[in-house]
């Protein structure tokens, strides 16, 4: 079975200052003390792993993997070879982006947690009620880096069996469909993990991953994660009905 057959696009909204501060938040690295070498490894891990699924790969991911080469290639210049009027540290431009993003999307985030609180507030006098701010965000519906994080570490598995690739019948996008939808059923929903036989070939499980993708844009499920970087589980959605086909 050709495995692009299988294959559809897929936007990503999030883009590549995302998936940095992904990376920096799961590393658990020194947003002022940036590993480039360490960070640039894991940045093209994941380009490769969204090639590898065809998703829509906006230009701006390829120009900060450009970025990223060009950094490390400077660092591992000795400090004297360096042009003269360069910042001492020429990570210094790409710490400045990510402080300001990472600002920026705490506040739209706070703004949106406000307007959702308001929503829940009734008053039956009509008078306004102000809602109260949450100290801790809790944690929900996960975004692409995360589901491309825990289809990396489904895919491992494979690599470390080393399973033979010969697919004893065709595995379609129907037949992922079917196999995501019948795992989740009942409100518990099921692991992300769970989704993926035993003994499943890297084929199949970039088939189902594709059916993950396409049935959360379609609202038939949602995936969740309950604690920062832990396992994700997967829900029925607020759409969640039968579906057939990749259109």
């Amino acid at each position: 079975m050709d495995l692009k057959d299988q294959q559809f696009q897929v936007e990503v909204f999030e883009g590549p200052l995302d998936l940095l501060l992904f990376l920096i938040r799961k590393s658990e690295i020194d947003l002022y003390d940036i590993p480039i070498q360490t960070l640039t490894r894991q940045y093209l891990d994941y380009l490769e792993l969204m090639k590898m699924l065809d998703l829509d790969i906006a230009a701006e991911f390829l120009s900060m993997a450009a970025t990223l080469m060009h950094l490390k290639s400077r660092l591992l210049l000795p400090p004297e070879e360096r042009e003269e009027e360069e910042e001492k540290d020429p990570r210094w431009d790409l710490v400045r982006q990510l402080l300001e993003y990472k600002r920026f999307k705490e506040a739209a985030r706070n703004l949106n947690s406000l307007q959702e609180n308001q929503e829940l507030v009734f008053s039956r006098t009509g008078e306004k009620i102000s809602s109260p701010v949450s100290g801790q965000e809790p944690l929900g519906e996960v975004g692409i880096f995360e589901l491309l994080d825990a289809f990396s570490a489904v895919l491992k598995r494979v690599s470390d069996r080393q399973p033979s690739e010969l697919e004893p019948e065709p595995f379609t996008l129907d037949d992922g469909f079917k196999r995501v939808l019948g795992k989740v059923t009942g409100g518990e929903g099921v692991s992300f993990t769970a989704l993926f036989e035993p003994e499943e070939t890297r084929v199949r499980i970039v088939v189902i991953f594709l059916a993950v993708l396409e049935l959360i844009r379609r609202k038939v499920i949602r995936a969740v994660q309950e604690i920062n970087f832990g396992r994700l589980r997967i829900y029925p959605g607020e759409d969640n009905f039968g579906t057939q086909g990749n259109s």
